[in-house]
């Protein structure tokens, strides 16, 4: 595929990220390229968990990405962001055999720990990748920490569906901020994790704090590199 193929998916997610601006020089220069291709990867993967309507195209996305994925083992990547990420010799197959737990984890899960437990796998995966393909040591909590920032996402993208039935049993009508709240608990402002993930969750952070507190958020540059300056800290 073309190279305009894979800016169209690196531009989609800086579309959906424009604070990335801001934070990008905190990643190492020759981390840059691998860590958009890798992060646009990732939103592919919340689209699909998230999806609405009729799940069957999402489904058969996850499938053939599942092939995709196995395949990079062999240097035989078909995806424009193969080109870009297949070279790293990560645990692709590993990330695969979570995808299938996408499907499961769109059903509005029972409570948190259910939530949790639904895309426990998948981030763990997610984290084994990231700790290969940005050469950095694998860290105590740096699967919980993706779990964090994959259900915020969820919550963002998917409402209703991603809040536990259990908080909308309470309260429908303030679940979503209660939920952000909740999230927002065991997320520090800095995470475990290779530096790039550390920079993109304090952005994720941010969104879910103010929606947490009801507000909008202040994304000015001077707030995002402040934000960025110490989640990028070792």
């Amino acid at each position: 595929m073309s190279s305009t193929a894979l800016d169209s998916f690196l531009d989609k997610w800086r579309s959906r990220w424009p604070e990335w601006s801001v934070a990008e020089p905190f990643v190492a220069e020759p981390q840059r390229h691998v860590a958009l291709a890798w992060f646009a990867l990732l939103q592919e993967f919340d689209d699909m968990l998230n999806t609405g309507g009729d799940p069957l195209p999402a489904d058969a996305k996850l499938a053939w990405w599942g092939e995709e994925l196995r395949s990079w083992a062999a240097q035989r990547s078909r995806h424009p962001l193969g080109r870009v990420l297949e070279p790293v010799r990560a645990p692709w197959a590993q990330l695969a055999e979570a995808l299938p737990d996408l499907v499961e984890a769109r059903t509005v899960a029972l409570d948190a720990a259910g939530a949790e437990r639904g895309l426990g796998n998948y981030a763990e995966a997610v984290a084994a990748v990231e700790a290969v393909v940005f050469a950095d040591t694998p860290r105590k909590g740096a699967g919980p920490a993706v779990l964090l920032q994959t259900l915020a996402q969820r919550l963002q993208d998917a409402g209703v569906a991603g809040i536990p039935r259990s908080l909308l049993d309470e309260d429908a009508g303030n679940a979503a901020q209660r939920w952000a709240q909740q999230l927002l608990k065991g997320w520090g402002t800095r995470v475990p994790g290779p530096r790039a993930r550390r920079v993109w969750s304090s952005l994720a952070r941010a969104r879910l704090a103010a929606q947490a507190a009801g507000k909008p958020i202040e994304a000015t540059p001077v707030r995002t590199l402040l934000r960025v300056w110490w989640a990028a800290r070792g």
